[in-house]
């Protein structure tokens, strides 16, 4: 909403510099874009909330002006000059869905000349972004952006049998006229086909459409310079309805955002006074006598009480008497004192009954109306103080499991990115398993947010095209989160780690050359993550976007845990990637489960006080074993002076039978009681060869 600064001043007389008005605004809740010093005075970009239609006008947010500045309001009251003969006589209004169109007004002025608006008028549409199109139109706009209330103005002389109806759009009806649904050429020229419901205004019997209430309307009955009479609309409408009408349409327009938000209903009338006045005074004409107004939606205002007690529980400070019969006054509450019985301390316990405004529908309660003195009377006031606990503070389920993941993942390199579930079916297509239903959205945000994500791996990739297109050739990411599957019509949610990387595993430096990262790094970075619950095993499968000579799954104790390996070529290429990227998902369930059955628990040792041993063991074995063979293995024997198990170095070839190949194998030996002689580490390497001779049928390698 842009507000000119000079219009305000028409209601209000406020003489703070507009920065230091933008700044009050701001304090009160009201958010400020910015400040433009335009040619026609300065223009505030108030960014008003949904919940405050009332501020979508100069005299709306005028009134908080006066609140903050403690001014009065100058108040509204238009006086046109009107002629003998009745609207009643001109025109008739009937609403036939209530439940769409709450209250509906017209007023008929004749003998008008449509001509360009003068320049003053012009200028405030201009600055507050609105063309100007003709003397009449104009005025509606200037209207609508003075009060906060949309009107709509029809050539009188167009309109069938001088009769309005308002009523829903009907619903298709095969084999009759209506077999495709109605339809409406609106103002911008587009013909648009109506959803059953939509509250449409019509003419003569209501079979002919004129326009979509609330939103725009139609080319038929537009007003042009050759219109003569002009009938004035101004009503209220449902704001579900209008909502539901524009997502459908796809149209969003001045009217539509206003009545979406919850117009006021009780402004309707003096709006419609206001446009007649004006256009009086620009176009000339004769305005018929008494207005046609349908309101089968009036309803009672509500009492709402706000006491001192409540006010110091929330807040607890005091705020004076006269402030808070101010603040609540000047923002139309109409307080009226009603104090209650006094307290076991013999105290008045001080009370105000308030009567809430038309233009303030979501103020509905006691909370409401201690905001409203607060934000006014200035957060800054009030002393800064922590609730009171109530509850002790509990850690969620698998926190310390998550925790020793995050950090390991960490350690290895990777960042921790949060992304949104919602993405393009299309994309998830190109991950999801066959055998999986996707999540869909019964009311999506947009074309590209239509299913929750069923793997992870949707997100993740978005992610590392997200960074490459922005020029990050290096990332290593991880995200723990949810992925969303159907099981028949129940819906599954699971929790799992995904992976991603792409680029350099290490840059290159003064001692070590650039390396890529490769299927061999996630492979490590997922065993090094497998230590935490027991350790994984690899299987060679895996899925179909994944490459099939660089991909595995991932197995918990013979149990499924999740897939990894490079994207494949064809899946790189619809995606647009020119590097390698490597993608790993693990369901978390399983894994944190067996976290809690390894010993995790952090403990602490002495720095031995004996040297270690190292001893190296080439080991020939068949191409079907693998390292974690050897580590179980030796690993079974429990020598407790093993420290670590290590593969250094990989050879085929030359002197290495077909079918094996050689494998270099570091072992640690570190004491806790003594320095090892060399009998025992004789024994101990004996001990370890005859196990791998027995278990793998492997052999010390002589050449």
């Amino acid at each position: 909403m842009k507000v000119l600064y000079s219009w305000l001043q028409d209601f209000v007389a406020v003489s703070a510099s507009p920065e230091e008005l933008a700044s009050r605004l701001a304090l009160s809740g009201t958010n400020i874009g910015g400040i433009e010093n335009g040619p026609h005075g300065a223009v505030i970009d108030a960014e008003v909330t949904s919940n405050r239609p009332d501020c979508l006008g100069h005299y709306g947010i005028a009134r908080e002006v006066g609140a903050i500045y403690k001014l009065s309001l100058k108040q509204v009251s238009p006086k046109p000059a009107e002629s003998s003969a009745k609207t009643a006589e001109a025109i008739k209004v009937e609403i036939r869905s209530p439940e769409l169109c709450g209250r509906f007004t017209a007023r008929v002025i004749r003998g008008v000349k449509i001509q360009p608006s003068p320049a003053w008028l012009k200028n405030r549409l201009e600055a507050c972004g609105v063309a100007s199109i003709n003397n009449v139109v104009d005025i509606s706009n200037y209207v609508m952006l003075e009060l906060g209330h949309p009107l709509h103005t029809f050539d009188y002389d167009k309109i069938r049998d001088h009769s309005i109806v308002v009523r829903g759009a009907k619903p298709r009806d095969s084999g009759t006229q209506n077999a495709t649904g109605e339809k409406l050429k609106t103002l911008d020229g587009v013909e648009r086909q109506l959803d059953p419901g939509t509250c449409v205004i019509c003419d003569g019997d209501g079979s002919r459409i004129v326009g979509i209430g609330g939103i725009m309307g139609g080319a038929e009955t537009e007003i042009s310079f050759s219109t003569k009479n002009v009938l004035i609309e101004c009503a209220w409408f449902d704001p579900i309805a209008i909502r539901r009408a524009t997502r459908s349409l796809k149209l969003h327009t001045e009217a539509s955002t206003r009545f979406a938000r919850g117009a006021d209903p009780e402004m309707a009338e003096l709006a419609s006074r206001r446009c007649a006045e004006l256009i009086l005074q620009l176009a000339g004409g004769e305005l018929l006598a008494v207005v046609v107004d349908v309101y089968p939606g009036k309803h009672a205002p509500k009492k709402i009480q706000v006491t001192r007690a409540e006010l110091l529980r929330v807040m607890g400070a005091d705020v004076p008497d006269k402030e808070i019969e101010s603040i609540l006054g000047a923002l139309g509450f109409a307080p009226v004192r009603v104090d209650q019985n006094r307290d076991a301390a013999g105290s008045i316990l001080a009370a105000w009954e308030c009567t809430q405004p038309s233009w303030r529908a979501e103020v509905s309660r006691e909370i409401d109306l201690i905001e409203e003195i607060v934000r006014i009377y200035g957060l800054d006031k009030f002393p800064p103080r922590l609730p009171a606990s109530r509850q002790g503070a509990a850690r969620l389920p698998h926190y310390e499991a998550e925790m020793r993941l995050r950090e390991r993942l960490i350690g290895l390199g990777y960042r921790e990115i949060v992304t949104i579930p919602h993405v393009a079916e299309e994309r998830d297509a190109l991950f999801r398993p066959a055998d999986v239903t996707p999540a869909r959205l019964a009311n999506p945000l947009s074309e590209e947010a239509g299913v929750l994500r069923s793997t992870g791996t949707v997100t993740m990739v978005a992610a590392l095209e997200w960074n490459l297109n922005h020029g990050q050739r290096n990332a290593r990411l991880f995200e723990i989160g949810h992925h969303y599957r159907l099981n028949g019509s129940k819906p599954i949610e699971t929790r799992v780690l995904t992976l991603g990387a792409t680029g350099a595993a290490r840059e290159k430096n003064l001692y070590d050359p650039a390396r890529d990262y490769s299927f061999a790094d996630l492979k490590g970075d997922l065993d090094n993550l497998g230590e935490l619950a027991g350790g994984l095993r690899w299987e060679e499968t895996g899925t179909e976007y994944l490459n099939a000579a660089r991909r595995g799954a991932l197995l918990l104790k013979s149990e499924g845990l999740g897939v990894g390996g490079q994207l494949s070529r064809r899946a790189a290429e619809r995606l647009k990637f020119r590097q390698d990227v490597f993608l790993a998902e693990i369901n978390l369930g399983p894994f944190y489960c067996s976290f809690y059955g390894v010993k995790n628990s952090r403990r602490y040792q002495p720095i031995p006080r004996f040297p270690s041993v190292e001893r190296d063991f080439s080991l020939v074995l068949s191409d079907r074993t693998h390292f974690s063979d050897v580590v179980k293995a030796i690993s079974s024997l429990n020598i407790p002076e093993i420290a670590s198990i290590e593969a250094a170095d990989l050879f085929r070839g030359k002197n290495i039978p077909a079918g094996k190949y050689s494998l270099l194998v570091k072992i640690a030996l570190q004491p806790r009681s003594a320095t090892l002689t060399d009998a025992q580490i004789s024994e101990i390497s004996t001990r370890i060869v005859s196990a791998l001779e027995k278990e793998l049928g492997a052999q010390l390698r002589t050449a």
